[in-house]
């Protein structure tokens, strides 16, 4: 009998282990420590996980508030089917809900924190027929000003915008600069001069034949002052006319 027992416990753990058999429970997980600066608003995150389908009408989440100084717990939210926020206390129009429930988130936000909000807040979560398990609570700081860890984690994401920012104006910039030298290049292009191209028949300035240009003379009678018309002579048919022209004049002589 003892040997039947501890098989059957066995196999029951082995199922367990393999996922085959689900164990009921509601698990809730919360940030754990929260520090806000005094009259900001704070989200207080709270989510949970379930074994049982999420059915909406059911669903219940409560949020719960334990002071620093010793005293009585105080209801800060409530939701079922619509959230219902408190109309009393000191959280009447200080509480907003920032959940989605088929997303197993069960957030709030708290407005314009002040110091008598620091404590511990408790978030509980009821699924039917998961209504038993563990409960979140989130200990809440309120800080006059912001930690130095803070403040450099918002400088570093200021920086990085900034910086992000100021690379791409210059990639923007750089693109429209090479857009418009390349337009220009080719604007160039289509307004530079054709080159003339050479008469394949002239010749070579070394290889040219000197051309003489031709003397025009006036000759003037000295008789009658009268200018006779302009004779045209070439240097080289004067100077073989030279000898005839004595020839000429030895025969008037004779």
């Amino acid at each position: 009998m003892c040997v039947k027992g501890l098989y059957f416990f066995t196999v029951l753990s082995g199922l367990a282990a393999s996922g085959v058999l689900q164990v009921s429970g509601m698990r809730v997980y919360t940030s754990g420590d929260v520090e806000a600066v005094n009259g900001t608003d704070v989200r207080l995150k709270c989510t949970f996980q379930t074994s049982a389908p999420i059915n909406a009408n059911s669903l219940t989440i409560s949020w719960s508030f334990r002071p620093l100084v010793p005293g009585r717990e105080e209801s800060v939210f409530h939701y079922q089917q619509r959230p219902y926020p408190p109309v009393e206390g000191i959280f009447r129009k200080r509480v907003a809900w920032a959940g989605d429930i088929m997303g197993r988130d069960a957030s709030i936000i708290i407005r314009q924190v002040k110091f008598t909000y620091n404590g511990t807040y408790i978030c509980q979560v009821k699924n039917p027929p998961d209504v038993h398990g563990t409960v979140g609570e989130i200990r809440l700081r309120v800080v006059t000003t912001a930690s130095f860890s803070e403040l450099l984690m918002l400088a570093l994401a200021i920086g990085g915008g900034i910086t992000a920012v100021v690379i791409l104006l210059v990639i923007i910039v750089s693109c429209r600069r090479c857009k418009k030298r390349r337009q220009r290049q080719l604007e160039g292009n289509e307004e530079a001069p054709c080159k003339e191209r050479k008469d394949p028949t002239a010749c070579h300035p070394s290889r040219a034949i000197h051309l003489y240009l031709s003397e025009t003379s006036i000759e003037i009678d000295s008789s009658d002052g009268m200018i006779s018309e302009a004779s045209t002579k070439d240097p080289s048919s004067s100077e073989e006319e030279g000898p005839s022209s004595d020839d000429d004049g030895g025969d008037d002589s004779d």
